[in-house]
């Protein structure tokens, strides 16, 4: 069994983000029985959550290795087959509270929060500067080796422009700086694994430790995706007194968000202006010159002979993000090997019919029209009033996409559907999470985001 559940643990790594394996998979034990897979959670809570989110992906990772897909039972306890607190993943899901994921482990002492180095994926080796993002890699860079004239940063992107690539960049070069006492104690995560982080500590009366852990054990705090934090009162509290903490001690700072920080209505004014009071630096999307030596660098890195004429035809093709360019070219590539063929504009051609953006809607218009298709709407139920869910996923989807594909405000993408900006914000947020953490929603939305393109 031990066996089974490791290797279900090792494909369950590789396809769930590093917050909800560290925190929801790792504590886990395992036994199965009878085509059942009975999982032993520490606490009630974690049984929960796990029960509610994690068992379909778990049962999916499971089925490769035991060859079967296996009923996923989670338990509060041990693993002893009785299965007493048990609830079947298609049943009743539990009451409570709904947290979210964080790779951080919470501490039963005052300590800074555990990192490993292998939680930082990008380095600055494989970061293609060009005009678009040049103003926010030197700045980073200026944060790391104390430079820069402020000694806080954020940097502001549309999803997939590289934003993520600079904080960990930041991560691995600082927690690999200095030796002994000079070496900065760097604390990296998510605004939702802040949260959880507090959720957490008011649950099992460890907010002490959860304060001594941010405020006096961390030198360099990188802090993601700070738009999460809009409309959530108690949580902002905690993360104003943690950022007046970390201030008075000379700490540097750094955040992100697909939001420019005017944009970020429901924050609290005071906690707004301290995150507002550093170095701003945003990145758009890369020119065709920058596309193109990023997929060169990314053929590189993967291995992949791409031939330049080939590297050309799909920048000039690929223009929305980082993330379309390289799973283009990852489907090239594997498209290759499966023909045992090389790389070739006839074959670069057959691939990019999935993601050529020259017919993309190019304005709000279009997107509008797109949308009521792949919903089966019409543009009057898509401005409704209505909170069905069906229409809010599709209303979100425009926001979306009126984000990634106009220069529209939010306030004017807003307009545009009777809601206010802060909606839009929210929206994109909501589906901005799925995409990133891959759930079926998520997946769904990807296909809908391609055939746009196609």
């Amino acid at each position: 069994m031990e066996t089974i559940w490791s290797q279900t643990k090792e494909l369950l790594e590789k396809t769930l983000s590093p917050g909800l394996f560290n925190l929801w998979i790792k504590p886990l034990a395992a036994r199965a029985r009878d085509g059942v897979l009975e999982l032993a959670a520490p606490n009630a809570f974690v049984a929960s959550w796990v029960r509610e989110r994690l068992t379909d992906s778990i049962a999916e990772a499971a089925a490769v290795v035991m060859g079967t897909r296996p009923e996923v039972l989670v338990v509060e306890g041990p693993a002893t087959g009785n299965a007493p607190r048990a609830r079947r993943q298609d049943g009743p899901k539990a009451a409570g509270p709904r947290p979210v994921a964080t790779s951080l482990t919470l501490p039963v002492a005052p300590r800074a929060p555990e990192l490993v180095g292998d939680r930082f994926r990008f380095s600055y080796d494989d970061f293609v500067v060009g005009p678009s993002n040049e103003m926010a890699y030197a700045a980073s860079r200026g944060i790391c080796d104390m430079s820069l004239t402020a000694d806080q940063l954020f940097i502001s992107s549309a999803p997939g422009l590289g934003k993520t690539h600079l904080i960990q960049a930041m991560g691995k070069r600082l927690s690999l700086a200095g030796q002994g006492e000079r070496q900065p104690r760097v604390a990296y995560l998510s605004a939702e694994e802040f949260a959880n982080r507090l959720i957490m500590a008011i649950k099992t009366r460890q907010v002490e430790q959860f304060k001594a852990a941010f405020r006096e054990n961390v030198d360099v705090l990188l802090l993601e995706d700070i738009h999460f934090f809009r409309d959530k009162p108690r949580i902002q509290d905690e993360l104003l007194n943690t950022l007046k903490a970390l201030n008075s001690r000379g700490c540097r700072l750094v955040f992100t968000s697909s939001f420019l920080p005017k944009e970020l209505s429901g924050l609290d004014n005071q906690l707004l202006s301290r995150i507002n009071s550093g170095f701003l630096a945003v990145i758009d999307k890369p020119d065709r010159e920058t596309r193109r030596r990023i997929l060169e660098r990314k053929a590189a890195v993967h291995q992949v002979l791409l031939p330049q004429d080939v590297s050309t035809l799909l920048a000039d093709k690929l223009s929305a993000d980082v993330r379309q360019l390289e799973s283009c070219l990852q489907n090239l590539a594997l498209k290759a090997r499966l023909l045992n063929c090389r790389i070739s504009m006839d074959l670069a051609w057959d691939v990019l019919q999935h993601y050529d953006v020259e017919a993309a809607p190019r304005n709000l218009e279009d997107i509008v029209a797109y949308v009521c298709d792949v919903y089966r709407l019409s543009p009057d139920q898509l401005i409704s009033k209505s909170r069905k869910r069906q229409l809010v996923l599709a209303r979100n989807t425009a926001f979306l996409l009126a984000r990634q594909h106009t220069d529209l405000s939010l306030a004017d993408i807003g307009n545009r559907f009777n809601r206010r900006h802060s909606t839009v914000v929210k929206g994109i947020t909501s589906l901005e999470k799925h995409l990133s953490l891959k759930t079926p929603l998520g997946r769904e939305l990807e296909r809908t985001i391609d055939h746009m393109r196609s």
